[in-house]
């Protein structure tokens, strides 16, 4: 139901920025996912209004991460299936997540 909820209220947006955590809430104006196969269903349906993506990397014990979600992201855009890069930030705490998608983030930004 939350996700059509969001698909609903994109209808109306351009520059769509996206906010996943599973404990931090999202900043006012953003639209806030706590699970990566959320957001990989949103972004599918709206990669061309995203204007800014910030994320966490940890989200769970024994779900996928936001190093998940650049991996899955980073091999939609050397496959040429996605064209538009957002701005993408990482708000972790976690040191070795952050420099793992921070290097996700180069690769993509590699392509522009």
């Amino acid at each position: 139901m939350r996700l059509k909820q969001h698909l609903n209220e994109v209808k109306k947006v351009k520059g769509i920025k996206v906010w996943l955590d599973d404990v931090r809430k999202a900043p006012s104006g953003w639209i806030h996912f706590k699970t990566v196969p959320e957001l990989i269903e949103f972004y599918r349906k709206n990669n061309n209004k995203i204007s800014e993506l910030s994320l966490d990397h940890d989200l769970g014990e024994d779900i996928p991460t936001g190093y998940d979600f650049m991996v899955w992201l980073e091999e939609k855009f050397h496959t040429g299936k996605y064209k538009i890069v957002p701005k993408i930030k990482v708000h972790s705490a976690n040191p070795v997540g952050k420099r793992k998608m921070e290097q996700a983030i180069k690769s993509i930004e590699r392509l522009k």
